[in-house]
Order: structure tokens, then C-alpha cells, then sequence
């Protein structure tokens, strides 16, 4: 996540906790969508392809998360 981004929603109150901070690099995505969901937070990523399907997956087995948002990596504004 674009450092500029994550400084911009800290400073707006939003709770904001990254892959990095959070010992997750290099794990597998699932496992970042189970650990997201565990700790009751959206999941942001620009990975679209695999996180749109693995949230899929996880709807039609009946599981549920705290969302998904997959982004991509054209310019962010925040304002």
C-alpha cells in the first residue's frame, strides 16, 4: 500500500494496519484474507484477480469476512 495513502487515512481516525506491520509479507493470500477477517478488518489490496476470487470462495462456502476492496494502481487522491 502507497505510503502516502496509508499516512492520509491515519490522519483522517481510520485504523489502518499493513501487510508489512503486520508480519504478513510473503504469506499466502489466503492467509492475509483469514487473518484480516480474524481481526475484524477490510481487506485492501491491488491484487484484484486473486482476492476478488477468494472472496467469492469464501461467500459460497457460506463464510463470511469483513470485506474486500481491491484497488488498482493508478493515482490515488485523497482530499
Amino acid at each position: 500500500m502507497r505510503h502516502v495513502l496509508i499516512e492520509a487515512l491515519r490522519a483522517r481516525g481510520v485504523d489502518v494496519l499493513t501487510a508489512l506491520e503486520a508480519d504478513m509479507i510473503g504469506r499466502p493470500d489466503r492467509d492475509h484474507l483469514d487473518y484480516a477477517t480474524t481481526q475484524g478488518r477490510v481487506l485492501y489490496s491491488f491484487n484484484v484477480g486473486d482476492f476478488c476470487r477468494l472472496h467469492k470462495e469464501y461467500l459460497i462456502r457460506g463464510q463470511t469476512t469483513f470485506g474486500c476492496y481491491c484497488g488498482t494502481t493508478t493515482a490515488i487522491f485523497c482530499g
